[in-house]
């Protein structure tokens, strides 16, 4: 006769779950020492949950936990249609192609819990039983209830790696006063290997499993303010997320999972084309946008990105509508334009120069004064060199 725990792992399968695991609800307090360095050091993004000791310890946010149940779905890799040629286009993190990975999550951790509900053997341990499921917006750090619960081990890139899929996985989890047999955790399979280290363009990861947040490019592409110009070349043409540290990795070498109807990417959604995005109207925004992971910062966060996607691309043939974004509302978007603009125009300054100096006389903002400081600065000295090969 099979155990619940048993049943639970092949209800699992047929609900679409790809991997699942089962830990303790011991604190994870081991980590305590480590968050709080991150916070001093200010090497934290501040989307985290910010009462760490409520991530360390289930039962501060929840009653008698007894076992946490893990989950993880496989996503896919490598987009299989054709993406076509015929304007410069962005690109989304695999991690938000498809459908929004918290809604997938939460639809399966319902339905694992319904599961569960539907095995009670009577209405009075049905009615003992308590669930409460999270994905990445909850409290806990997913990668370490994932490797306590034998799911894989956390990587230099702080990813959680599986055997089978990579760290092409999104996680979740169920705290429940459910007593389990644990799984066994997955050690650290590493090595000696630091490709993700080595290969990490703004040197975020810290070798240890740890990173500085804010150095991160998928951090930078989701804030709202001026991206740092040391950031913006790097981004190249992706306007959110970053899958370099993911995509070096010898794990993940040959991955490519499509399990899920809903995680296939859509090539104008997860490939657009740039120019439109400048202009995009709220509910077109809703409409192309609106379901995936990487539009929960709204279009803001995506039109700056995307005006530092087409200054990377060259896309000159964009300025008339880099330039309209001058008379933008907002001060983020017409500073980036002016970045964008400067960087476009180098081989001809002459009209940019006049364009930004008559702008410099109209604008109050400060950090776009700056920005049109910055560049008229390159441009002109752009211009100085050239007379200067001339004579």
């Amino acid at each position: 006769m099979l155990t619940l725990k048993e049943k639970i792992i092949a209800e699992s399968k047929k609900l679409g779950i790809d991997k699942i695991g089962f830990t303790t609800a011991e604190p994870f307090d081991y980590m305590k020492d480590s968050l709080l360095e991150q916070r001093e050091k200010g090497h934290t993004s501040g989307f985290e949950h910010q009462n760490i000791d409520e991530r360390l310890y289930p039962e501060l946010t929840f009653e008698n936990p007894k076992s946490i149940i893990s989950i993880a779905l496989a996503y896919p890799t490598k987009f299989h249609g054709e993406i076509p040629r015929d304007e410069k286009r962005g690109q989304f993190a695999r991690a938000s192609w498809g459908l929004d990975y918290h809604f997938i999550l939460q639809d399966r951790l319902k339905k694992l819990i319904e599961y569960i509900k539907s095995e009670a053997s009577s209405q009075q341990e049905l009615e003992s039983w308590a669930f409460r499921p999270q994905v990445d917006t909850g409290e806990y750090v997913d990668v370490a209830v994932a490797q306590r619960a034998g799911l894989g081990f956390i990587g230099r890139n702080g990813l959680l790696i599986t055997e089978e899929f990579g760290s092409f996985v999104y996680l979740g989890e169920i705290t429940t006063n459910i007593q389990f047999e644990p799984d066994t955790p997955v050690p650290n399979g590493c090595g000696d290997c630091t490709r993700c280290i080595t290969a990490c363009p703004t040197s975020a990861l810290l070798g240890d499993g740890r990173m500085d947040a804010k150095k991160c490019l998928s951090y930078q592409t989701q804030t709202k303010g001026m991206m740092p110009k040391e950031y913006r070349k790097k981004t190249r043409n992706v306007i959110y997320g970053c899958d370099i540290c993911q995509l070096v990795c010898p794990y993940n070498q040959g991955k490519d999972f499509h399990f899920h109807e809903e995680m296939e990417p859509k090539v104008e959604e997860v490939f657009p084309k740039l120019v439109p995005i400048l202009t995009v109207s709220n509910r077109q925004f809703k409409e192309q946008f609106g379901h995936l992971a990487g539009s929960w910062r709204g279009k803001k966060s995506l039109q700056r990105n995307a005006l530092i996607a087409l200054a990377n691309l060259g896309g000159r043939e964009a300025l008339p509508d880099i330039i309209a974004c001058l008379d933008d509302g907002r001060p983020v978007i017409r500073g980036t334009a002016v970045w964008a603009i400067a960087e476009l125009s180098k081989r001809q300054p002459e009209e940019a120069i006049e364009r930004l100096t008559l702008l410099k006389e109209t604008e109050s903002d400060e950090e776009v004064l700056a920005e049109i400081d910055d560049a008229l600065l390159t441009l002109t000295t752009t211009r100085k060199k050239k007379r200067s090969k001339k004579e």
